[in-house]
């Protein structure tokens, strides 16, 4: 029985993954196995010795010191796309938001005095609110991951033109983008040319400040910038002055702050991307199946520290053997199972930096010492069997 430990609400669909005859999902757990989250800090927590996997229920870590995970040997997984479909909504939204003055509109109606004068207010005061249309204009693309890419295409669908860009972008993803998709490899070319421009990066020394006063100023006059992203993208002294001076159009965001609050040209949201039952659903239950997967079999999908290796069990055995990242691991862990007159019928490798991690499917069973040979091995981290 593994014992599931929740540090914040969770979906209930993570018991259609983890049932009961195997599993305690609790919000206390004496010995669990895994840990199961959102937006729990867990920087300052301890964490038990019996841990073994920590999963977040989203695609940010920021929460999780990852460091700290992988010096005690903990696989931390996320689960990126499973609430792409709802940030791509509320983008396309921001998008619309950027463009009508929709959310000054609807304060000054709900203000109206509620009598017979309301029609004729509105048609006397509605030329105030005058906005533009997306269809035909040009929206660039910053990052073509999961959300990016939705994004990018139901842009097209809308009538838009849309130019994206990803220096990571593999073929996988430009397969999944649609035709019309103008892919450039240089960003000043979507500065130069985007009407609107939404931002789907994560924030790594190579993009915090990204949008600021120099490639502002390389963007067209009255460019819509959409952040739902990260807020260390975009410098926000810069964006307020580019909007007072005129450059930009409107800022939306879903990562308000103090400064930003009070300017009519900028659109703030609470944090609203990833707010709906079905993402969170999706999260959870995808969050679920990967420490399923990696508690029963080994298998490891998604993880933020570990590598990424997986197979199907087809043998009696399964022994999988974190490691250094030094010569010669494969090498000792296949003699041991040769030292057992045991054959390796499948083995996968990776590694992740500092890290490696193989996955050896056995046609015979290893003996305890033998297993306990290998733990005690100079370099071997993890030594675990699965029949």
């Amino acid at each position: 029985m593994y014992e599931i430990l929740k540090l914040n609400d969770i979906s209930p669909k993570v018991n259609d993954i983890l049932d009961a005859d195997h599993y305690t999902v609790a919000t206390d757990c004496k010995e669990p196995s895994a840990i199961l989250l959102r937006s729990f800090n867990m920087h300052d927590y301890r964490v038990a010795p019996s841990v073994a996997a920590v999963a977040r229920a989203g695609a940010g870590v920021n929460n999780i010191p990852l460091d700290k995970m992988t010096e005690q040997k903990i696989c931390v997984f996320n689960t990126p796309g499973a609430n792409a479909n709802a940030v791509k909504e509320l983008v396309i939204c921001a998008l619309l938001l950027g463009s009508r003055k929709l959310v000054r509109a609807i304060n000054w109606t709900q203000a109206l005095t509620p009598d017979d004068t309301v029609a004729a207010a509105v048609e006397k005061g509605k030329k105030q609110f005058v906005g533009r249309e997306i269809f035909g204009k040009t929206l660039g693309v910053v990052g073509l991951g999961a959300i990016g890419r939705l994004v990018a295409n139901t842009a097209v669908s809308l009538g838009m033109n849309v130019i994206g860009y990803d220096p990571y972008l593999d073929v996988n993803g430009a397969m999944s983008l649609d035709r019309h998709v103008k892919y450039v490899a240089d960003l000043k070319e979507v500065y130069a040319n985007a009407d609107y421009l939404t931002l789907h990066v994560p924030a790594t020394p190579a993009t915090k400040g990204s949008i600021c006063a120099d490639t502002i100023a390389q963007m067209k006059d009255g460019v819509v910038i959409v952040n739902l992203a990260r807020a260390e993208l975009v410098v926000n002294a810069d964006i307020l002055a580019a909007i007072a001076a005129g450059k930009v159009g409107r800022y939306v965001t879903d990562l308000p702050c103090a400064e930003l609050l009070g300017n009519p040209n900028v659109v703030t949201l609470p944090h609203l991307g990833a707010s709906t039952p079905e993402a969170e659903d999706n999260c959870a239950v995808m969050a679920a199946k990967q420490l399923k997967d990696y508690l029963e079999n080994g298998n490891i999908v998604n993880s933020v520290n570990f590598p990424c290796a997986s197979a199907p069990r087809t043998t009696p055995m399964r022994v999988t053997v974190l490691h250094k990242n030094v010569a010669h691991m494969i090498a000792k862990a296949s003699s041991y199972v040769a030292h057992d007159g045991i054959n390796i019928s499948n083995l996968v490798s990776a590694s992740r930096g500092e890290i490696g991690y193989m996955i050896m499917d056995l046609d015979g069973i290893l003996s305890d010492k033998t297993l306990q040979e290998m733990r005690a091995q100079d370099g071997f981290m993890a030594v675990k069997a699965f029949r």
